[in-house]
């Protein structure tokens, strides 16, 4: 399986849209769980690192250093 970089304020599409139709979100948190905040809505959600891995599709914008 490919190896997935991501980091703190990049903003990445995952598989599944979120309900307010945006699939768009911006990872604020990092730990063992991610943290992302919908870019439509503004809602977030804390979902485990593997399961992060599986869903995300692809970054969309990387974050500044």
């Amino acid at each position: 399986m490919e190896n997935k970089e991501f980091n703190l304020n990049d903003i990445v599409q995952m598989k599944k849209a979120h309900p307010c139709g945006e699939n768009k979100w911006k990872i604020i948190r990092m730990g063992m769980d991610i943290r992302l905040k919908c870019e439509g809505c503004g809602h977030s959600v804390l979902i485990p690192r593997r399961e992060f891995e599986r869903k995300m599709k692809k970054i969309l914008v990387k974050a500044e250093e």
